[in-house]
């Protein structure tokens, strides 16, 4: 269980958001860039006190100051915003006529009051999210004779992917912005791991089996993964 408290601190590339947190399962301070926030988050082991944090964030703060600037502006889901879908942009549109979303040529309309606008978007990219996976995971499940126990999305900071020792898969409904290729990787990965809990040669060899595009698609995610984590 984590717990923690923010605060700005001046550093030498300007003042920045920290998170301090205390984890029972840190055993060491460690301090990491939330790209979704645009806050450091420092981790504390129960015991030790908030100075060590302090003096390791001030030895890191140049490339903390580096990190922070280089991170995408975020992009609200607001009408006229460009957002992609399956790896294409898409102007959101508001269309007070339009009854509920309705996908066209490079444009999302979405109906209704403005000010549900942002929701309504966000609530379409979850479900749509939901159904890519469920279909991506369905197939590739059959292929090697698995069954995952469910499927779901969340909006997770630290990884693309989980399987539970329960069998559950959970995707980051962000990917729905990602290209198929991307989507086909994740999915892949994660179901491997249904029958390989680990990152061991057999389990890559199974990836390998259940998508083509591991490599570019890691690729991918390394580059462009912080701005996805910026939108919405």
């Amino acid at each position: 269980m984590e717990s923690g408290t923010s605060e700005l601190v001046a550093l030498p590339g300007g003042p920045a958001l920290v998170e301090w947190r205390r984890s029972a399962r840190a055993r060491r301070v460690s301090l990491r860039i939330d790209p979704r926030g645009g806050a450091v988050v420092v981790t504390l082991p129960p015991r030790t006190g908030r100075t060590a944090g302090v003096a390791l964030l001030m030895n890191h703060a140049e490339w903390v100051s580096a990190r922070l600037a280089a991170l995408p502006g975020p992009i609200p889901f607001a009408d006229g915003a460009i957002v992609p879908l399956h790896g294409i942009d898409h102007r959101i549109r508001h269309a007070p006529g339009q009854r509920g979303i309705a996908v066209g040529e490079g444009e999302i309309l979405v109906g209704g009051e403005a000010a549900f606008l942002s929701r309504r978007v966000a609530d379409f990219f979850r479900a749509e999210a939901r159904r890519r996976f469920s279909d991506l995971v369905r197939g590739k499940a059959e292929k090697i004779a698995v069954v995952p126990r469910r499927v779901t999305v969340k909006d997770t900071k630290s990884r693309w992917g989980s399987c539970a020792s329960n069998r559950n898969l959970g995707f980051s409904w962000r990917l729905v912005m990602a290209p198929p290729p991307v989507q086909d990787y994740v999915a892949a990965h994660e179901v491997a791991h249904l029958r390989h809990m680990n990152h061991g040669p057999r389990f890559w060899a199974l990836v390998g089996e259940l998508t083509e595009h591991t490599d570019p698609a890691m690729a991918w995610l390394r580059t462009h993964g912080p701005r996805l984590l910026r939108i919405g």
